[in-house]
């Protein structure tokens, strides 16, 4: 079993209270961590408040160094940081390593950008003044993390915020605190500079309240749904602060009658099944035209048949299960509602024979509708809804009636209707024939789905204020 510390100030240290974490495949208690406080969270927002004069006027150079240390140090402790992962939410072990390398990838990126920012001198119309732009770090970065991608998600915050010159408070969840923690360690084994990181998990309530609440912060990112992100920009209002959250997604995917249905229904399948579904950015409502319906619905069916389900590092697992009782409730509960509202269950729709833990099976539901809970609430579980469409205006209408705006998908071999849906469609993003995302592609929403960027140059800008100095070139 994993014992894990609390990292604050540039110690790791043991508080009064712990959580132990359970493994969601096994049900077995598979770690233990200390647990924060209200004391814990002030300590390390002060830790982190004290570290921001030296950390901010580190030249770009030498917090790069600092980055590439850290990495070196991730990279010799590769198996460990995926093996807290794969017992933490029960991910199969091959995909462990899509969580790890955005660590790696994150500290690269961002120890690279930072040192090849310039300043900008801009144009003054009367030559009367010279005009300089430059970026400077806002402030203490506080990031909550969810679960879904517990190294990913801390990859997101920490490569941009150490960047920037920003200290960074992280609350990693309390269901999948293993991984994070585990960094806290590689942080004081290098001897980063105190403050500059801090690692604590603790209950929403009391921690994460307490975080957001003060006014040390002068930015709140998030990763998580919509409901919490309002949560925490209401509790984070006693201060003016910047706000940059990743949140929920009701992503269309829109499979058009001339479309490659093997590709549709690999892509769709692959990122449904994969992490059991639970991906903000996977398709929830899947619109086929019903010329290819019942051909796709066999093709994606063919495909859930043959995911394979489990918990084993030494095999080759395809899908664990869903994170916890409430994950697990949840989904069947909208799977449900479906069925006796009119959905068809082509597949799944429960818990895997002989198995202990929260696994759901490869589910598939065609007849969806819009009258349906699993057509309007994100499902964050291995379940396809499939529904049928005829005219590309009107699924261009249902696909954008959502409050939600991340991620969207098209699958067609016209480039006219490409080009239609992708100029028309309401998300931050629109995945053609496919779906890509690295470190330096951004990542965000609109709408209900978020404020600000994950990865790529712009990310940084959740970080950094713009300065601008102007000087009189005649006195």
């Amino acid at each position: 079993m994993l014992s894990k510390q609390l990292y604050i100030g540039g110690k790791l240290i043991t508080s009064d209270a712990t959580t132990e974490i359970i493994n969601p495949a096994t049900l077995e208690v598979v770690g233990e961590i200390s647990a924060a406080g209200i004391n814990e969270a002030n300590m390390a927002l002060e830790s982190a408040q004290e570290a921001f004069s030296s950390w901010s006027t580190t030249p770009a150079t030498e917090r790069a160094q600092w980055m590439l240390k850290l990495r070196d140090a991730v990279i010799a402790n590769e198996q460990h940081l995926r093996e807290c992962v794969h017992l933490e939410m029960a991910k199969p072990w091959q995909s462990t390593a899509d969580d790890f390398q955005m660590l790696v990838d994150s500290l690269n990126f961002y120890a690279d950008a930072i040192v090849n920012i310039a300043d900008e001198e801009l144009k003054d119309n009367e030559g009367t003044h010279s005009h300089v732009l430059s970026r400077e770090p806002v402030g203490v970065a506080a990031a909550f993390l969810a679960w879904n991608f517990p190294l990913l998600n801390l990859a997101y915050k920490l490569g941009p915020a150490m960047a920037a010159g920003c200290p960074l408070v992280v609350k990693p969840s309390s269901k999948t605190p293993l991984s994070a923690y585990a960094v806290g360690e590689l942080c004081e084994k290098i001897g980063l500079p105190a403050g500059v990181v801090n690692i604590l998990s603790g209950t929403d309530s009391t921690v994460g309240d307490a975080i957001s609440a003060s006014t040390i912060p002068s930015v709140l990112t998030l990763i998580g749904s919509t409901n919490v992100g309002k949560h925490v920009i209401a509790t984070g209002a006693t201060s003016i602060k910047r706000y940059s959250m990743e949140l929920g997604g009701n992503a269309p995917a829109i499979v058009c009658s001339d479309a490659n249905l093997d590709n549709a229904a690999d892509v769709i399948c692959g990122v449904k099944f994969a992490n059991a579904g639970q991906i903000c950015v996977t398709p929830n409502r899947v619109f086929v035209h019903e010329s290819v319906a019942d051909e796709f619905i066999e093709k994606v069916l063919t495909r859930a048949k043959a995911v394979k389900v489990g918990f084993d590092k030494n095999e080759a697992i395809d899908m664990g299960p869903v994170m916890d009782a409430n994950s697990w409730q949840r989904i069947d509960e909208l799977v449900k509602d479906a069925q006796q509202n009119g959905a068809q269950l082509q597949l799944g729709g429960k818990k895997p024979a002989g198995v202990n833990g929260y696994f759901y099976e490869p589910t598939v539901l065609t007849n969806v509708d819009s009258s349906m809970k699993i057509y309007k609430d994100e499902i964050f579980g291995p379940v396809i809804s499939i529904i049928i469409f005829s005219d590309n205006e009107q699924v261009l209408s249902d696909a954008n009636d959502t409050e939600a705006g991340l991620s969207s998908f098209i699958f067609s071999s016209n480039e006219d209707t490409i080009s239609y849906f992708a100029k028309h469609l309401r998300f931050g993003e629109v995945q053609v024939n496919g779906i890509k995302y690295s470190i330096n592609l951004p990542h965000f929403g609109i709408k209900q789905s978020g404020v600000g960027v994950d990865c790529s140059l712009l990310a940084l800008d959740d970080y950094l204020a713009y300065k601008r100095v102007s000087r009189a070139l005649k006195v």
